[in-house]
């Protein structure tokens, strides 16, 4: 199964960070954007997420599906690069003043790409 038939566009995602002391944090994340089938990528603000993943590049994201049951993935994943700039950015900043707002839009300052170690279904 490939990472967009295992990810179908309106469930809920959570990615878990640490921070390099082992603190950890949990968000809601959006979809993310599917590079190929070993890297996905998200836009971030300057947030916790942002400041864990730049101390400590191990991360985990669980999806739901949309729908009854329990569809969806876990991934491992490990932070591969970070871009301040470029058309990934602009298309995510794009993306999200129309999505959620102009402010949120803005707000978003980084691409980062993680390569998927390890893919788990849900349940």
């Amino acid at each position: 199964m490939t990472l967009s038939d295992a990810i179908k566009p309106g469930g809920r995602g959570v990615i878990s960070t640490a921070s390099a002391d082992g603190v950890p944090n949990s968000a809601i994340y959006a979809h993310p954007h599917i590079i190929d089938e070993e890297t996905v990528a998200w836009g971030m603000t300057e947030s916790r997420t942002y400041k864990n993943v730049s101390e400590n590049p191990h991360a985990a994201y669980l999806y739901m599906n949309p729908g009854p049951g329990f569809s969806g993935v876990r991934l491992v994943l490990k932070l591969d690069k970070m871009e301040d700039s470029g058309s990934m950015l602009d298309q995510i900043k794009d993306h999200t003043a129309e999505i959620v707002s102009k402010v949120a839009g803005s707000a978003v300052k980084h691409v980062a790409y993680f390569k998927v170690t390890e893919r788990r279904p849900l349940v």
